[in-house]
Parts: structure tokens; sequence; C-alpha cells
């Protein structure tokens, strides 16, 4: 899984997994690393399920829980670059979307 979320985000291609036996989400990956020992995944999704009932916006996915990732072949800009984007201080950073 660790090469395809690289290889997402140095393409900016969007993603499609389940997240904790939920429904579907789509998400454009923008960080994706270790922090705090867990390995994470800052996204912005633009579709789906959430717990939370949020289906957009910003959100840090643990690694361990995404189940049935796919690469789609549509892609997204790039970084949002905007307030609400979050990067966060990383263990270690494997990718980070430009």
């Amino acid at each position: 899984m660790r090469q395809d979320l690289i290889e997402a985000i140095e393409q900016r291609r969007l993603i499609e997994f389940i997240y904790r036996n939920g429904g579907i989400r789509l998400v454009e990956p923008h960080d994706y690393g270790v922090r705090k020992g867990v390995e994470r995944l800052l996204g912005y999704q633009v579709s789906g399920e959430s717990r939370t009932g949020e289906a957009h916006g910003w959100k840090d996915f643990n690694v361990t829980y995404l189940l049935r990732l796919r690469l789609l072949d549509r892609c997204f800009r790039g970084t949002r670059a905007d307030d609400q984007q979050r990067h966060r201080v990383w263990d270690v950073l494997y990718a980070r979307v430009k």
C-alpha cells in the first residue's frame, strides 16, 4: 500500500478506499508519512461516507484502516494551499503533493 499511496501523491491521482469497514470514500491524497509512530494519510475528501457526517473536507486517516485502496485515473490539481490545509509535523514524511 505504501508504494500506491506515494504514486498517487506524486501523480496527483484521486484514490478510493473503504475506511474502517464503512462506505467508499473518494480522496485527494496530500501528505503520507508517520506521525507519533503511526502511518497516516492527510487527504481532502471530495465525496463518500464519513463518521463525522462531513463528506467533504480535510481528513486524517490511519493507514491501518484503509481497505481496498484503488488509484483512479482521475487527477486533481495539486496542493489546495488554502487556510484550511493542515500539513502536520511528521516523524517521517514519505510523500507530499506539490
